[in-house]
C-alpha cells in the first residue's frame, strides 16, 4: 500500500475496523448457534427428566422431536459450510 493510498483511505479506517469487528461477532454467533453440543446436552437432560418422572412421555416425545430437528438443521448447515468440523 502506497503512502498516497494510505492517506486517502485513512478516513475510512474506523469504518473498516467496525465492519471487521461486526464480521467477527457474526461469525462467533453463527458458530455458537450451529454448535450441536448444547442440543445433545439438552437431549440427555430431557431423557433424565423422563426417567425421574418429571415429565410424561408425550412431553418427552414432542421436545425430543424438536431437538432432533435442530440437530438435522445443524448437520445440514455444517455440510453446506466448508471448513466446519463434522
Amino acid at each position: 500500500m502506497g503512502l498516497v493510498t494510505y492517506l486517502l483511505t485513512l478516513a475510512v479506517a474506523p469504518v473498516r475496523g467496525i465492519v471487521w469487528v461486526a464480521e467477527r461477532v457474526a461469525e462467533q454467533a453463527e458458530e455458537e448457534y450451529y454448535d450441536p453440543a448444547p442440543v445433545w446436552r439438552e437431549l440427555a437432560d430431557l431423557e433424565g427428566r423422563l426417567v425421574r418422572g418429571e415429565i410424561d412421555q408425550g412431553t418427552f416425545d414432542a421436545r425430543e422431536d424438536e431437538l432432533l430437528d435442530r440437530l438435522d438443521e445443524i448437520t445440514a448447515h455444517r455440510r453446506q459450510t466448508p471448513g466446519q468440523m463434522p
